[in-house]
């Protein structure tokens, strides 16, 4: 049946889908959309499938609107059941599967696929036959459905003596408390149509109560694993409480804000655990089944980090080459000495702090720090010495932090700091998180000191004492993730930073595995509560 409508000054201006949804109430807008973009539209006797198209006043819209689904048809596909008998069934509904029809989905529904497994359902009425309760779209796990009419109305009766017990896993942003409850109602969103939100009760909002255990957060405390029991059974309840509680779940496009819905392909929400008594029989009934595995990965996609790389090393052990072979391979980097090398520039701020506190004889003609000024100034007055790195530590660390996150936010896998006092420092000790990774490049003291004269023109003096004021390298290396051998020639380190790529990934593979292991145990269906393993 088509209708005509002429745009009048009220509506002018608006979009074509939201006119046509007004005039067709009984119709989604996602149906009403769909057949637009079909041609079922024409707009001053042209086609027009643009459904955002702005409206003038005047115009003529011819609209036939998609009909509305008044009987089921049997369809083919795969229905994961679990366990069924003459009267009601268990099953798995997958992700992305629209239980039953509706206004934007007239087929192609779990219901419609029920039926043809199942085609004494048809012996019910309406277009939910069994359906005691539901899932969205886009949840995931475990469903109940009656299969004749004693069982459903008997069912349909303990869902509303909160007798059927439906826990759920959901993934959510940041860490909530560990055992939290909400209790506020739940209605139609006041503005925008497809949402629900929470809504006072004396504004139509209706009682629900949703609570939760904290099962795992993610090691930056991005994210947590929570357990959801739901008392009632309001429509996107769990979704609207956490939203509510400041926890939108993980990928949840309706109700998390942006950053929040792009973490994940789906809201992170699964139908974990559901124990009820057969309505005939009286048996407790208790079904458990593990998430998908897309909630698997949504978690461990989630908990991945960029690895943070220190490079440590005593003075001539080849920090730098080490670092110029891994630009080569496109690993970002940055230098703690090339920082400092900055602060000591004219108009640097440790250039500024020691010509004001140790006095300006310690720069240059330029303004910049005198290093072997510096040098002398901190042989003979080591407090000189702890003021200057004081600073400068602040500063560079606060500098390399900048620069692993912009790095983390690009997208890299991996990032570098050479950092020759990393130990020296204490950063070691929780400077960073997530804590980086330590690389110490090992080379022989006497290699080093040849390699300090040749490149720095350093006597074998000035090597000692600058070498005096750092770990030894032993200690180094044995505090050290990863030990990187740089005591040949050119070659010799090429190969020695393609192990040491190949290591890394290596461990980057063991921390995705250890997350997902965690997880899966934690999701698991043989807990001591006793509940079956679907």
């Amino acid at each position: 049946m088509e209708i005509t409508l002429i745009v009048d000054a009220a509506r002018a201006g608006q979009r074509l889908d939201r006119i046509l949804s007004d005039a067709v109430p009984d119709r989604s807008r996602g149906a009403v959309q769909k057949a637009v973009e079909a041609g079922g539209c024409l707009v001053d006797g042209l086609p027009e499938t643009a459904v955002s198209r702005k409206m003038k006043e005047g115009q003529e819209i011819r609209f036939t609107p998609p009909a509305a689904v008044t009987r089921l048809e049997a369809e083919e596909g795969h229905v994961d059941v679990i366990w069924h008998d003459a009267h009601m069934l268990v099953c798995r509904k997958p992700a992305g599967l629209t239980v039953h029809p509706c206004p934007s989905c007239p087929s192609g529904t779990l219901v419609q696929r029920l039926l043809g497994h199942f085609p004494q359902l048809a012996q019910q009425e309406g277009l939910r036959p069994g359906i005691v309760h539901r899932l969205d779209k886009d949840t995931s796990g475990l469903l109940l459905v009656a299969l004749d009419e004693a069982a459903r109305l008997a069912l349909s009766d303990a869902f509303a003596r909160r007798d059927v017990h439906k826990r759920y896993l959901a993934l959510v942003r940041g860490v909530p408390e560990a055992h939290g409850v909400c209790r506020e109602p739940v209605g139609r969103h006041p503005t925008v149509k497809i949402k629900m939100a929470v809504v006072p009760e004396s504004r139509g909002g209706k009682p629900a109560h949703t609570e939760w255990d904290r099962l795992w957060s993610s090691p930056d405390n991005a994210f947590s694993l929570l357990a959801v029991r739901i008392h009632t059974g309001r429509t996107h309840q769990i979704r609207v409480h956490m939203a509510h509680a400041g926890h939108p779940l993980l990928g949840d496009a309706l109700y998390a804000p942006a950053e929040t819905a792009r973490r994940a392909p789906r809201q992170m929400l699964h139908a974990w655990r559901l124990y009820f008594r057969h309505p005939q029989t009286g048996e407790d009934m208790r079904f458990c089944c593990p998430p998908p595995p897309d909630f698997l990965e949504a978690a461990v996609v989630n908990a991945r980090r960029m690895q943070r790389i220190v490079l440590t090393g005593n003075p001539g052990s080849g920090k730098s080459a080490v670092g110029a072979a891994l630009r080569k391979r496109g690993v970002p980097m940055i230098s703690a000495d090339a920082l400092v090398a900055e602060l000591y520039a004219p108009g640097g701020d440790a250039a500024d702090h020691i010509a004001r506190r140790w006095g300006p004889d310690l720069l240059d003609d330029r303004g910049g720090v005198d290093k072997n000024a510096l040098l002398a100034l901190f042989h003979d007055r080591p407090e000189a010495r702890r003021d200057v790195e004081e600073l400068s530590h602040a500063l560079v660390r606060d500098a390399v932090e900048r620069f692993w996150e912009d790095a983390e936010a690009r997208g890299e896998t991996c990032a570098v700091a050479e950092i020759p006092l990393y130990y020296e420092c204490g950063w070691h000790n929780g400077a960073f998180t997530p804590q980086p990774a330590a690389v110490a490049i090992h080379c022989p003291q006497a290699a080093r000191f040849a390699r300090l004269s040749d490149n720095r023109g350093w006597t074998d003096e000035k090597s000692a004492l600058i070498e005096s004021w750092q770990w030894p390298a032993e200690r180094k290396e044995a505090a050290a993730d990863f030990v990187l051998d740089n005591s040949g020639d050119l070659a010799a380190l090429d190969r020695a930073v393609d192990d040491l790529m190949s290591r890394l990934a290596e461990r980057r593979s063991r921390d995705d595995a250890a997350t997902r292991g965690v997880i899966t145990d934690l999701c698991a269906c043989n807990d001591a509560s006793g509940e079956e393993n679907a």
